[in-house]
């Protein structure tokens, strides 16, 4: 059984004991974090509108790797380099369904 769930404006495919990093959520180390499904896959049907819910836990809070964010424009003399590191959560998927 997989689920289409939606955190952080992104779109993600899971499974039972799918390991993902999404953007960062509020909660602790192993906390419990409830999503709800956009779609249910089930072999081969498929339910758009599903009453169940996805359930895992906070696995870890991180920062991802640095992001070099180089803007320049020719013939200006304009050059600016700048690092982002994101905030991350890494989650668990433990249950998908009632």
């Amino acid at each position: 059984m997989k689920a289409i769930i939606k955190t952080g404006g992104k779109q993600y495919t899971v499974s039972k004991g799918d390991k993902l990093n999404i953007e960062k959520i509020d909660g602790k180390e192993g906390s419990a974090v409830n999503f709800k499904p956009i779609a249910v896959i089930d072999g081969d049907k498929i339910d758009t509108k599903p009453k169940a819910n996805v359930s895992g836990k906070i696995v870890e809070q991180f920062k991802d790797d640095k992001k070099i964010v180089f803007k320049f424009k020719r013939r200006k003399n304009y050059k600016v380099k700048n690092g982002h590191r994101q905030n991350l959560t890494r989650i668990e998927i433990t249950k998908i369904g009632g």
